[in-house]
């Protein structure tokens, strides 16, 4: 059996385009709405769906994402619910699902087990925000699910060389320094920085950080294999949080940038 991230950036070179992928915290505003927000998404286009464990220091994010994981933790969403709404999640899409987390919510909840559970629910890849490559006998585990690896503008062709080699599914490249949100303008090194890291990996790269609107994503679309989209989407939440109709206020935010993202026409590789 093919892990699903694979098989989706197989199809997407066919097609000779590149991916969109939402993120979204797992939980927020509560895991009922996580269903609803997840299989809304999909439907709207999106290519991958990232969902974040609700953590109380999350050093990597901004304040989109930091007030996405207060909101989660205070609707009562742990790692084991939050396993279970995927496996409700997985039930009504087929597209992949990627986990991200701090370390500390799966160490709390045990490796092995968190292991078994995340591929019995349908999770397809995993990412370890303060995790780093080297402590590989704790990060490489599974050979099913994925491990995907962060890359920034700052890290050296050494160390771009070892994450590479550890590194499953596709890479994920962070566009800039700092911490994750919405950006008026991108780096304009993104381009060098994914051809880099071409020369050390075949694995699809995924570009975010900052890509908040059709515009960036169509450009950003033009370099890599996938783009990341959070910060926009999870501010979104946080303001229609109480709101009926938020799914579909939802899908009128992210469906031009899925669009902006389909119109870059790409050769297959």
């Amino acid at each position: 059996m093919q892990n699903r991230i694979d098989e989706q950036f197989e199809a997407l070179r066919r097609n000779g385009r590149a991916g969109f992928a939402a993120y979204i915290t797992g939980g927020d505003p509560n895991l009922e709405r996580t269903i609803d927000i997840a299989v809304g998404l999909a439907e709207t286009g999106v290519d991958f769906l990232e969902l974040g464990v609700p953590f109380s220091d999350p050093l990597a994010d901004g304040i989109a994402n930091q007030l996405g994981a207060q909101r989660a933790l205070a609707s009562g969403t742990t790692l084991p619910k939050l396993l279970y709404t995927i496996s409700q999640i997985r039930c009504r899409i087929p597209i992949p699902i990627i986990l991200y987390s701090y370390l500390n919510p799966i160490y709390q909840y045990g490796f092995e087990q968190f292991e078994q559970d995340a591929l019995a629910v349908g999770i397809d890849g995993l990412l370890l925000l303060d995790l780093p490559p080297d402590e590989h006998s704790l990060s490489d585990r599974s050979s099913f699910l994925h491990r995907i690896r962060l890359i920034a503008p700052t890290t050296s062709e050494e160390r771009i060389r070892t994450i590479a080699a550890r590194a499953s599914g596709f890479i994920y490249y962070v566009s800039r320094e700092g911490v994750t949100g919405e950006q008026r303008t991108l780096s304009d090194s993104i381009g060098a920085q994914v051809e880099k890291i071409r020369r050390y990996s075949a694995l699809p790269i995924a570009v975010g950080f900052g890509i908040s609107n059709p515009e960036q994503a169509a450009q950003v679309a033009a370099l890599a294999d996938a783009v990341v989209v959070g910060s926009a989407i999870v501010r979104r939440i946080g303001e229609l949080a109480n709101e009926s109709d938020i799914v579909s206020r939802l899908r009128e935010l992210v469906h031009p940038m899925v669009e902006a993202v389909k119109s870059i026409k790409k050769s297959s590789r």
